[in-house]
Order: C-alpha cells, then sequence, then structure tokens
C-alpha cells in the first residue's frame, strides 16, 4: 500500500471516530457529515491506489470511485450507492436551510454502521492486493 493510500485511510478511520462521538451527544447533523466524510476518504483511498491521482471534486471522487468498483467484485453494488446516499447527509449539514433541512439521528446511526463497513471493505481489499 502507498504512504498516500494509508493517509486516505487514516483520515477515514479519524472521521468514524469523529461520528461515533458526535452521535454520542445527538448531533446528528454532525454525524450524517462524519459518515460520509470516512466513505469519502475511504474511497479516495482506493482511488489512488489503483490511479495515483484522485479527483479534486466531491463528483469527480463519486464518479470515479463507481467506475473502479464496478470492476471489483468484493465491492458489491451497495458500496457507490452509499457513496452517493452519504453525500445527501452532508449537503444538509452543510448547505441546506429550512425546517426540513436536518439530518434525522436514526438515519445518521444507519450511515455510520455503513460507513464502517465501507472504510473495513476497502482497507480489506487495500490489504488484499499488498
Amino acid at each position: 500500500m502507498k504512504p498516500e493510500t494509508a493517509q486516505y485511510l487514516d483520515k477515514a478511520r479519524q472521521a468514524l471516530e469523529e461520528v461515533r462521538a458526535v452521535v454520542g451527544i445527538e448531533l446528528a447533523e454532525a454525524a450524517g457529515r462524519a459518515a460520509y466524510l470516512a466513505a469519502f476518504h475511504a474511497a479516495q483511498a482506493l482511488i489512488f491506489e489503483r490511479s495515483h491521482k484522485v479527483p479534486r471534486t466531491h463528483r469527480g471522487v463519486h464518479a470515479q470511485f463507481s467506475r473502479l468498483a464496478k470492476d471489483i467484485p468484493e465491492m458489491g453494488s451497495e458500496r457507490p450507492r452509499f457513496l452517493s446516499r452519504a453525500y445527501d447527509f452532508k449537503a444538509v449539514a452543510d448547505y441546506e436551510i429550512g425546517p426540513d433541512a436536518t439530518v434525522p439521528l436514526a438515519e445518521a446511526i444507519s450511515a455510520i454502521e455503513a460507513a464502517g463497513n465501507f472504510v473495513d471493505r476497502i482497507t480489506q481489499l487495500l490489504e488484499k492486493t499488498q
């Protein structure tokens, strides 16, 4: 594993630590955002390991991750979809306004589990290719 790949995975794990802390005090928007960022950084790790370059935008990371993931049967079809769905949590937390612009705590908790699985699966795949 390249050093930069490991750094992206470390950043993903840091986001998972953050998400577990903020959900404990019921900060659902912060938890949703951190769950997304954990998956986002894990996706960056896979992209960097495979292509030596990471797109600069969220959309670029999503697109490149989806392209790579479809050629990796162990990735499954749900992980690329999760990355896109989890971005909605970040968007609500960072940009949306109004009474409907919230992240329900139950959805944030579900996203935490999915983000942990996402990071674990990518870590396993990258360790397997060493």
